[in-house]
C-alpha cells in the first residue's frame, strides 16, 4: 500500500485502512512496521509536533509516513513498463512521490534520521533533518513542477520566529543555485550534498 499512500496529498499511513478495520490503532501494527523498516523495504518519516532541535525528542511515532527503500521498485508499482513520464519528465504526470522517495532514500543514505511537520492551521513540511551546526532544524521542501517558487506553508514555517532557523532548502528540476534570505534553492540532484553543503557565508563552487 505505500505507493497508494504516497499518490494522497497527506501521504500518511492510514492505520484503518491496512485491514478495512475503522477501530485499527498503530499499536496493532507495531511489529509489522519494525519489520518493515527494519528490513530495508521501507524508510519511515516521523511527524514532529515541536521542530526544534534535536528533532527526536518531540517525534509523535504513531503518525508517520512510509517510502519504499528502492525507487525502481516505487517506479514500477506506479507506472509499470510505461517509464516515458520520468525518462521524459512528462509534464502531465505528478511525479511528487517518486521525487520525495528520492529524497528520503538519499538523507538516509547519509546517515540523517527523518522527521516532518504536519499542522492543521499552519501546513506540511516534506522534511526535517537536525541541523547540528546550528542547533536548529533543517527544513527541506520537495517540488516536481515548475512552480517550484511557490510553497505557502513552507514560507510560513521558514517566517516563524518560534524556530530558530538559519536555512531551509527547496529542491526542484530548476538547475540554478539561488537564495532568497533563508531559502536557498538547489537542483533536486544536489540532494547527495547536503551534508556538506556550504555555510551562506561560503561559495558554492
Amino acid at each position: 500500500m505505500i505507493p497508494s499512500y504516497l499518490e494522497n496529498r497527506k501521504k500518511r499511513v492510514t492505520f484503518t485502512e491496512a485491514e478495512d478495520k475503522p477501530d485499527a490503532r498503530f499499536a496493532t501494527y507495531l511489529d509489522e512496521f519494525d519489520y518493515l523498516v527494519n528490513s530495508g523495504i521501507a524508510l519511515e518519516v516521523k511527524a514532529i509536533a515541536n521542530p526544534v532541535y534535536p528533532l527526536c525528542s518531540s517525534a509523535t511515532k504513531n503518525l508517520l509516513k512510509l517510502y519504499l527503500n528502492d525507487v525502481g521498485l516505487l517506479t514500477n508499482a506506479i507506472f509499470g513498463r510505461h517509464i516515458r513520464p520520468v525518462l521524459d519528465d512528462v509534464s502531465s504526470v505528478n511525479l511528487g512521490s517518486v521525487y520525495e522517495n528520492v529524497v528520503a532514500s538519499e538523507l538516509i543514505a547519509h546517515g540523517f534520521d527523518l522527521y516532518y511537520y504536519d499542522n492543521r492551521q499552519k501546513g506540511e513540511v516534506d522534511y526535517l533533518i537536525n541541523d547540528g551546526e546550528n542547533l536548529a532544524c533543517l527544513p527541506i521542501e520537495v517540488k516536481s513542477g515548475k512552480d517550484y517558487t511557490i510553497h505557502r506553508a513552507f514560507d510560513r514555517f521558514v517566517a516563524n520566529q518560534d524556530y530558530p532557523l538559519k536555512r531551509a532548502y527547496v529542491l526542484s528540476n530548476e538547475r540554478l543555485v539561488k537564495k532568497e534570505g533563508k531559502l536557498i534553492y538547489l537542483p533536486i540532484y544536489y540532494v547527495m550534498f547536503i551534508n556538506v553543503i556550504p555555510d551562506e557565508d561560503e561559495q558554492y563552487f
